[in-house]
Order: structure tokens, then C-alpha cells, then sequence
């Protein structure tokens, strides 16, 4: 706030006291150059909500908003959990789930949904699961899934199994595998 808006804020009598060189107008110069800096921020508030425009800085806590930070620590919300969340993915991928996480949430134990999240968050197409894997007797396997990741994505390996662990039903058993071309 600027001085003068300060100043209204004021009873009359204070208000009347407030001239150069009086403490009062030294206080209220101060809180304007203290308040200055959160004042900037709170202007510029929605910036910090839109993961397309957020500070890299903040981005780690804007994904634990909508609860990503669960795939990239052990210990969601800690200063770890940033960092490795950030050695994983580079801002750009991390900006895509954020901006996902409604519509991940949504689809969220569905193949259609482990799919989508496993392509957002690698930037690589062509992930495959097939619901239907055959034992060596030829019957389906009960709740059991193979995923099959494209061959690029196999640095995300790591990212790749957390995902599946977390997005797919509890019951089901999974085999990921890397296609070879």
C-alpha cells in the first residue's frame, strides 16, 4: 500500500500528524516499502496458479497440490521429494501433468488413464497395454496387465514403474517391457 492509502486507514487525529519528519510519517513510510514486495507477488498471484507460467521454483509445490508428488519420493512434500522430482522430469513435462491432473485423476485405474499419464509424463507416444496376456496354456491371465513402453522412454524406467504402481488397480499384477525398436 501507498502512503496515502495508509494514511486513510488512519483516525483523523493521526491522519492530521502526518507530516515530513514526523515519526508517523517515517512509520508509514516504512510499512510501504515493507509491504512492497508481497504486494508485488499478490498482483501477480494467478501467474503462480497456472502451471504454464509458474516459476520453475514453485512448480514442485504446485504438483503437490494435485498430488504428483507421490511418484517421484518416497516421502511426498519433502525438499527431497522436489529435487528428485525435478532431477526426473524437466519443467516442461512436469508443467504437462500438472496441467493433466484433472483429467488423469479422472481416468485414474483405467488402462485408457495409465496410458495418457504414462505419455504425459515421458513426452513419448505409443505406450501399449494389453489387458489380455496369456499364460503358457493359452488362458488369460487373471489381473494381470503388460505394458509396453517404446524403446526411448526406457530412461524413464524408474518414473515409468512408479507410475504403474500407483496408477493401476491394487489387485492387478503387471510386467512392463521395452519394445525393441
Amino acid at each position: 500500500m501507498k502512503h496515502q492509502e495508509l494514511k486513510q486507514l488512519l483516525p483523523e487525529i493521526f491522519q492530521r500528524t502526518d507530516q515530513p519528519g514526523s515519526p508517523l510519517y517515517g512509520l508509514l513510510q516504512a510499512m510501504e516499502i515493507l509491504s512492497e514486495p508481497a504486494e508485488t507477488i499478490l498482483r501477480q498471484l494467478p501467474v503462480y496458479f497456472n502451471p504454464y507460467t509458474a516459476p520453475e521454483i514453485f512448480l514442485p509445490f504446485l504438483a503437490s497440490w494435485v498430488d504428483l508428488d507421490r511418484f517421484f519420493s518416497s516421502m511426498p512434500g519433502s525438499a527431497a521429494a522436489q529435487t528428485e522430482l525435478l532431477q526426473l522430469l524437466d519443467s516442461g513435462r512436469l508443467r504437462e501433468l500438472i496441467a493433466a491432473a484433472i483429467r488423469l485423476s479422472k481416468l485414474r485405474g483405467t488402462a485408457t488413464g495409465l496410458q495418457l499419464f504414462l505419455e504425459t509424463a515421458t513426452g513419448v507416444r505409443n505406450f501399449t497395454i494389453d489387458e489380455n496376456v496369456l499364460q503358457e496354456n493359452n488362458d488369460v491371465m487373471p489381473f494381470h496387465i503388460k505394458i509396453t513402453a517404446p524403446k526411448t522412454a526406457q530412461k524413464y524406467q524408474a518414473l515409468i514403474e512408479r507410475i504403474i504402481e500407483q496408477e493401476k488397480p491394487v489387485y492387478v499384477t503387471h510386467h512392463l517391457e521395452f519394445s525393441p525398436h
